[in-house]
């Protein structure tokens, strides 16, 4: 999976023409600036923008290059100092906002919608009139998912927002420790709610990570602990339990969102058990 892009575009007054088809190091490709609308190409399936002193419009086509995709879901994330722009999503030829500028400063904003095109999606960013000249930037994440990607922090949107909740069962635990973004062993110290943003955060203290996709999980100085955050829905009703645990799931937006979780000794019932079957999905390192 093609993954990373980071673009950064400025619209100062009149510059020079920049050559066709330019491509930088992020996976961007940019076209003339000969007309009203900048047109630019981010090719990962996950990424960030950010547009400074933005001017006229810009419209950003997300075609990622993934032989044989199928991305049904894009979900953007502002920035917390998204400034100068509304955000809008083409379908079949009309424009729907999906973010105004008031709306880009709201702490956790994320917003979700179905790609009616699985190989590629367009926004279009509208600057909005200022007077002054101070600086502002329009930026954001985005995440391109597909079917099997669509649990996350969009509460209202996300249709498996009531599945997340529910115990995984043996099979789907065996897969998770081989498809998830972080596999970790260890106890809960303690869980934090958050009615506003409907989301509860575990605070792990981990004794072994196994996997994880960016540095989520870190040693403490002194102590030399691991620790790490984990998110998940509140209405799962997460609460504190003794013992260890097997935590997996996957990132978005650079937070840990907590996917099948089970007691350690029972996830290593199942896995040994299936291992002998020779039904395990992959291997996975006990020890």
């Amino acid at each position: 999976m093609v993954r990373g892009a980071v673009a950064s575009l400025s619209s100062p007054l009149p510059s020079p023409p920049i050559p066709d088809g330019a491509v930088s190091r992020s996976g961007l490709a940019r076209e003339p600036r000969s007309r009203a609308v900048e047109q630019v190409h981010l090719r990962c399936t996950e990424g960030s923008l950010e547009w400074m002193y933005p001017a006229r419009a810009l419209r950003v086509l997300l075609e990622p290059n993934v032989a044989g995709a199928q991305h049904t879901t894009l979900r953007i994330k502002p920035s917390s100092d998204f400034q100068g722009a509304s955000i809008f999503v083409e379908r079949a030829g009309q424009l729907h906002l999906v973010l105004s500028e008031a709306e880009g400063a709201r702490p956790r904003h994320v917003s979700c919608f179905s790609a009616q095109r699985p190989q590629r999606v367009a926004l279009f960013l509208q600057a909005s009139p200022h007077r002054d000249i101070s600086r502002r930037t329009a930026s954001f994440q985005y995440e391109l998912l597909g079917k099997q990607s669509t649990a996350g922090p969009d509460f209202q949107k996300m249709a498996l927002a009531e599945a997340v909740c529910r115990p995984c069962d043996n099979m789907e635990l065996l897969m998770a420790i081989c498809s998830s973004d972080f596999v970790v062993k260890g106890s809960i110290r303690g869980v934090s709610h958050d009615p506003e943003n409907h989301m509860s955060q575990v605070d792990v203290r981990a004794q072994k990570v196994y996997r994880q996709k960016n540095q989520i999980f870190q040693q403490e100085e002194g102590s030399g602990e691991w620790r790490g955050p984990i998110r998940t829905l509140l209405q799962c009703r997460v609460k504190k339990g003794g013992g260890d645990f097997l935590f997996t799931g996957n990132e978005h937006f650079g937070e840990a969102w907590l996917g099948c979780a089970s007691r350690f000794k029972d996830f290593m019932l199942v896995y040994q058990a299936a291992r002998e079957r020779g039904a395990n999905p992959c291997e996975f390192e006990l020890n």
